[in-house]
This record gives structure tokens, C-alpha cells and sequence, in this order.
């Protein structure tokens, strides 16, 4: 069960770098952000160049469409977070959950347990109650957000879980580390030439000095890798890894009381307990 494990640190760091996210794009712009982050993690990964060649065009490709698919997917991701209280972001994150549990079903052909299937009307279920937020008092809540940004984060979650799909059948004909090796590569270089597309003004020396960013590196490259390598193994199974992975939410709810004030808290944890209830259910 070494696959659970890497999973489950992979969820409690993924909780960490939504705050993180959060604190960096306070200091520079997101875009500033995407592209010093996946640059940075590109440069952390170079010394496992010798290992990472060898890959066919088909596997390039592939991998290609997986950085394409987290270039979109992030740029929704950062923009939201900016924008909404990052314990809110958390928890509409698990809409994941759904997407990629069913995409395993479809895809991959994984079976459909009536523990996974309760642990999923659970993790449902706790997203609804964020709808009866507006019963609680103003004093008590965080302020509205906008629509769009709710639509942005979703959106977020439902790439990210195509990426996770994409993981599954990568690692099966390639290793942890050309997989991280060039996905970094390929999605460095696509924030990069979307940055000279747009003629973007980059502030090199407040984003070399944001340490925010320098963090978020070293995270997505300890997580992503905890994260191959569990998909690598035989016994791992995409829908059983979504639900374990959402133990970030609680990370998100937390962070967010502690570092930028949230309100909400107690709510919030309760729909977290919600699906934390339901990976019990789905794991057992």
C-alpha cells in the first residue's frame, strides 16, 4: 500500500501550495507566477536530463497535450485563487474528485465499488452544502465572488483531472522522471512564449525576489513526483487516488483562517468532513 501513502503526502503538499499560490500572486502577477514557478521547477528537475531521454514522438506528444492541458487549466486556477478566498478555492477543488472518478470509469475502464460510489455521493455532497452558505449571517461570511471566478476554478479542477487521467497511461511506458522532466519543460516554455505573445512586462528582480515562488517550485516538484511514481505502481487506481488526494482540503481551510483571516471556518470544515467521510468509505 506504498501507493496510498505517496498519495496522501501528495494531498497534504497539494493543501499546502494553494496557500502558497495564494501568497504569491499578492507579491506578482499571475502570469509573473506561472512562468518564474514552472521555469524554477523546470531548472530543479534538469539534473535527471540523462534519465529522461528516450521517449518516442508519440510519448512527446502525449506529454505535450498533458502540459497543454495544465497551461489552460492553471492559468483559470491562478486567476480564481486571486480572487476568492483560498480555503473556498479548497473546497471547490474536490470538484475534481467527480471528474477524474468518473473519467477513470469511462477511460480507464476501472470498476465502480458501492463503497467508491458512496464515498462519491459524499464528496457531491459536501460541494452542495457550500450552496447553503447564504443562510449563514453576513458578519460570519467571506465577501461573494464572482461567478466567472467560481467557473475559472471548476474549470481548473476539470483539466487538472484530464492531467491526472493522462498520468495513469503515461507511467505506464515511461519513468517518473522523463515524465516530470519534460512536462516541465514543455509547460515553462508554453508560459513563456504566451508571455512574448502577449508582450507581457515582466518584473524579473520582484519576481527572482519573491520567495513565494521559489517555494511553490520546490512543492510541485516533491509532489508531482510522490505522485508519478504512485501512478507507476500496478496496484494504484485512479478513482481511489482522487478521493485520497482531496485530504488537501482540509490543509486550504486551515491555512486560509490562519494566514489570510477566512471566515466561514467552521463551515467549511464541516463540508470537509463531509468528504473526508467519504474517502473513509471509499478506502475501507
Amino acid at each position: 500500500m506504498t501507493w496510498v501513502w505517496l498519495v496522501l503526502g501528495y494531498g497534504v503538499l497539494k493543501g499546502v501550495r494553494e496557500i502558497v499560490k495564494k501568497q504569491a500572486v499578492r507579491r506578482s502577477a499571475v502570469l509573473e507566477v506561472l512562468f518564474f514557478y514552472t521555469l524554477f521547477s523546470f531548472a530543479l528537475v534538469l539534473p535527471d536530463a540523462p534519465n529522461a531521454m528516450g521517449l518516442t514522438c508519440v510519448q512527446l506528444l502525449l506529454t505535450l497535450f498533458k502540459a497543454f492541458v495544465i497551461f489552460i487549466g492553471w492559468l483559470c486556477g491562478f486567476y480564481a485563487i486571486e480572487k476568492m478566498p483560498v480555503s473556498l478555492y479548497g473546497v471547490l477543488d474536490l470538484s475534481r474528485m467527480i471528474f477524474s472518478t468518473l473519467l477513470g470509469v469511462a477511460l480507464l475502464g476501472e470498476a465502480m465499488t458501492l463503497p467508491q460510489g458512496a464515498g462519491l455521493a459524499l464528496v457531491a455532497g459536501g460541494l452542495l452544502m457550500l450552496r447553503l452558505r447564504k443562510n449563514v449571517p453576513a458578519t460570519r461570511r467571506d465577501e461573494p465572488v464572482a461567478p466567472k471566478f467560481i467557473a475559472m476554478a471548476l474549470a481548473c479542477s476539470l483539466l487538472n483531472s484530464v492531467s491526472a487521467t493522462l498520468d495513469k497511461v503515461l507511467m505506464r511506458t515511461m519513468s517518473s522522471s522523463q515524465l516530470q522532466f519534460w512536462y516541465m519543460f514543455f509547460l515553462a516554455a508554453l508560459y513563456a512564449l504566451f508571455l512574448a505573445v502577449r508582450r507581457e512586462k515582466v518584473d524579473w528582480k520582484g519576481s527572482l525576489k519573491n520567495g513565494w515562488i521559489w517555494l511553490l517550485s520546490l512543492l510541485i516538484i516533491a509532489s508531482d513526483r510522490m505522485l508519478f511514481i504512485a501512478n507507476g505502481m500496478a496496484a494504484s487506481r485512479l478513482t481511489v487516488m482522487t478521493l485520497l488526494k482531496q485530504i488537501g482540503v482540509v490543509v486550504t481551510i486551515v491555512g486560509g483562517r490562519l494566514f489570510f483571516h477566512e471566515k466561514d471556518t467552521l463551515y467549511k470544515l464541516l463540508c470537509a468532513a463531509v468528504v473526508v467521510a467519504g474517502i473513509v468509505v471509499a478506502v475501507l
